[in-house]
């Protein structure tokens, strides 16, 4: 009788005990976060490159004896996670209107004066058919904006690569790359 009373109480004391007892608990917790980069160049959209034309518009005398100069805003908007260049060409040696040529170096491509905010070194682009450097390590960002000048001199828009020449449309397409170094 002696070994039920002790059972009895022990079991009993470890009830009470097992009860007041404050049963271990998670206070805290641990989560891996993981952010996965690649490298990225593009010429985004809202570039006004994209689709978009260039109208030169001889009218007048005057229209052949000066500079022509049209600016377009935003021309390119970069996003790049490294240092880039843009190169520009033409998509052949000469503006057609049939089997009427005008050569595309009458075309003169540049920053404009309020450049953007596209870093780099800009060079101004007489255009041909083959790659260019229009801008050169220009620094990473986002939505990095390149406003452009086309021009046509006036020594070219008076010379016989452009007089002489039948009325009409003369075209030819432009492409910009982005590189990244």
């Amino acid at each position: 009788m002696t070994k039920q009373i002790v059972i009895s109480a022990l079991t009993f004391g470890a009830i009470i005990l097992g009860t007041n007892n404050v049963q271990a608990q998670n206070t805290t917790a641990t989560t891996t976060v993981n952010i996965t980069l690649n490298d990225v160049i593009s010429i985004d959209a809202g570039s006004t490159a994209i689709g978009n034309t260039v109208d030169f518009n001889y009218v007048t005398a005057a229209d052949y004896n000066s500079d022509q100069t049209i600016t377009k805003a935003n021309s390119l908007k970069v996003t790049s996670t490294k240092n880039f260049n843009v190169k520009v060409n033409a998509g052949g040696a000469n503006f057609m209107n049939g089997t009427n040529l005008i050569p595309v170096n009458v075309l003169t491509i540049k920053a404009a004066t309020a450049a953007g905010t596209m870093g780099g070194t800009k060079n101004a682009v007489v255009l041909s058919a083959t790659d260019q450097n229009l801008v050169t390590n220009a620094p990473l960002g986002s939505a990095l904006t390149l406003n452009l000048d086309y021009t046509i001199p006036a020594a070219k828009s008076s010379s016989s690569d452009i007089l002489g020449k039948p009325a009409g449309t003369y075209t030819q397409t432009v492409t910009y790359t982005a590189t990244a170094l």
